[in-house]
């Protein structure tokens, strides 16, 4: 086997979904590679996925060659970027380089946990060039959705990789840096070997609106607004919350935090200088106080989560904040796909209290998108000029489309990479060369499970067709003593038919073990497994639906 050096790039999640983004560089002879990471990101779970919340990218890989990992780079500090990293991390204890902003919100997040004591963060700042070796990383200022993103030039023995995180073409991006172009034409003359790029907004035509458009209307709707205005937003977009400010000074009104993660993030944002100039934000305790047409509140919920605070105000259960017709709510985001049915149940809420709705679908520039559309794309290659181009940071139509896109901007060479493959850049042609292990873990509680684990699944069928639970004791000639214990949980009372369920469980138990012979009655597990299949094909027959039936039969 050749000692030659390769330089291969190995995606762990991100590739195929828009999300729980992770992703290697590996460096080296075959067997003898050094790794660097970039990223360590989380998703959401689907809501039927009953009690998990939280899907992971599957580290066995990246933990079986954690003594060759030299460092994990985190692009920007948004949770499918680096959510993971607490949960990761102590798998892997490799050096971690984040921007002010990303350490800032990964150290409030986490704060007093203790699994977290031994990872410090080094702090790096845009526009800071160092090696990691064998890697020279060059953080590059790149406009997004939240202070500090960056793209990385990741020089090489073999060449260099631009791994563009998360960006947009933003000149005025409201805070903070906007894409620093110079920068990254220099890089591009200095001559790129491989382009791994966001495919986000890649079916979308044109250019991104700028987050000046967007402070510009909020100020507008701020300013016209006869009663209170809640303006909910993703609570990351320190842009936005600033925009905000700025709208509710304008018109001479306050603004209300409503939300821990948002409280967190303004924190945080105080400390490195984006609110420079912006007046304390209130507390909740000032809601009552002020007159309605003086009040700004900044929600969180933006996407529909159940527990935050929009959730809440539009079911009339928050504690403190009460909405009344003539006021006005804000959806100053973009729905991500999967969520339009919980976003679309508070809308209509809302709208049953008599507030009127704007959304970006009834006013387009109420929100900007963080991530480039086409004709951004298209000027980001003429740009960098790669060999090489791997899209990215999307589900399998936006990186199908992105790859027909590159070769009509004319780089060589497009790979199709996915989640788990393994990319040889160089030398030689680039292709995948082989597949490492990789999937999706779910957070139940504080356990790291397999999505295909007994508990997560038997929780599914429970939440699809119930549970019912039978005790029964046995004596030592085989007869019942006592009446047995019944417990029917997530069933229905009666079936469509007015047929009793708990009476039809009781006719089941008892026929099934009647009917068994003397010697069975006295074996614990004949009659357990017995009655078991019974009840649960008597229900079945009955409602339509199989429940999970445990009996416990006891010897006495």
């Amino acid at each position: 086997m050749s000692d030659a050096d390769e330089l291969v790039f190995v995606p762990l999640g991100g590739l195929g979904e828009i999300g729980m983004n992770l992703a290697l560089y590996g460096l080296g002879p075959r067997r003898r590679r050094k790794w660097l990471m970039v990223d360590c990101g989380l998703t959401f779970a689907e809501p039927e996925r009953a009690g998990i919340e939280i899907i992971l990218p599957d580290p066995q890989f990246a933990e079986k060659i954690k003594r060759d990992l030299v460092g994990l780079v985190i692009t920007h500090g948004h949770e499918d970027h680096i959510g993971a990293l607490a949960d990761l991390w102590p798998g892997l204890e490799c050096p971690v380089y984040a921007t002010p902003f990303a350490a800032g919100l990964f150290t409030t997040r986490k704060a007093g946990e203790a699994v977290m004591s031994d990872l410090q963060i080094k702090v790096v700042t845009q526009g800071s060039r160092f090696r990691i070796d064998p890697f020279d990383v060059e953080f590059i200022p790149v406009a997004h959705s939240i202070p500090e993103s960056c793209a990385l030039a990741i020089r090489t023995s073999c060449g260099t990789i631009l791994h563009s995180g998360d960006w947009k073409i933003d000149p005025d991006p409201g805070l903070g840096k906007p894409t620093d172009s110079k920068r990254l034409i220099e890089i591009g003359n200095e001559g790129v070997l491989a382009l791994v790029c966001d495919s986000t907004n890649i079916l979308r035509d044109g250019a991104s609106p700028s987050e000046r458009e967007v402070a510009q209307t909020l100020r507008d709707i701020v300013t016209a607004a006869p009663g209170r205005v809640v303006v909910t937003t993703f609570a990351s977009n320190v842009a936005r919350m600033r925009a905000v400010a700025e709208a509710a000074s304008a018109a001479g009104r306050k603004v209300i935090l409503v939300g821990r993660a948002m409280e967190r993030v303004v924190a945080v944002a105080r400390d490195c200088g984006y609110l420079e100039g912006i007046e304390d934000f209130l507390s909740l305790d000032s809601y009552s106080a002020l007159a309605r047409n003086e009040v700004v509140l900044l929600a969180t919920g933006s996407q529909g989560e159940r527990r935050a605070a929009m959730a809440r105000i539009s079911e009339d259960d928050h504690p403190i904040v009460r909405l009344a017709p003539g006021d006005t709510v804000v959806f100053s985001s973009r729905t991500i796909p999967g969520n339009e049915r919980e976003v679309n149940r508070i809308v209509n809420n809302l709208v049953k209290q008599g507030a009127e709705v704007i959304t970006d679908r009834t006013m387009p520039l109420v929100h900007a998108s963080g991530h480039p559309r086409r004709g951004e794309v298209a000027k980001f290659y003429e740009w960098i000029r790669p060999q090489i181009a791997i899209p990215a940071h999307g589900e399998e139509l936006h990186l199908e489309e992105h790859a027909r896109f590159v070769a009509l901007c004319g780089v060589a060479h497009v790979v199709k990479a996915r989640d788990g493959d393994v990319v040889l850049l160089a030398p030689g042609a680039p292709g995948i060369i082989d597949e490492v292990p990789h999937g999706r873990l779910c957070k139940d509680g504080n356990a790291l499970v397999g999505l295909d684990d007994e508990a997560v699944q038997t929780r599914q069928r429970l939440a699809f067709a119930g549970i019912v639970t039978i005790a029964l004791a046995i004596d030592a000639k085989g007869e019942m003593a006592g009446v047995p214990d019944v417990v029917l949980a997530g069933l229905p009372a009666k079936t469509r038919a007015g047929l009793v369920l708990d009476e039809i469980v009781d006719a089941a138990l008892f026929e099934t073990f009647d009917a068994l012979p003397r010697p069975q009655r006295r074996d614990a597990n004949v009659v357990s497994s017995a009655i078991e299949k019974a009840v649960r094909a008597a229900v079945a027959a009955a409602w339509g639906k199989k429940p999970s039936v445990h009996v416990l039969v006891i010897e006495v």
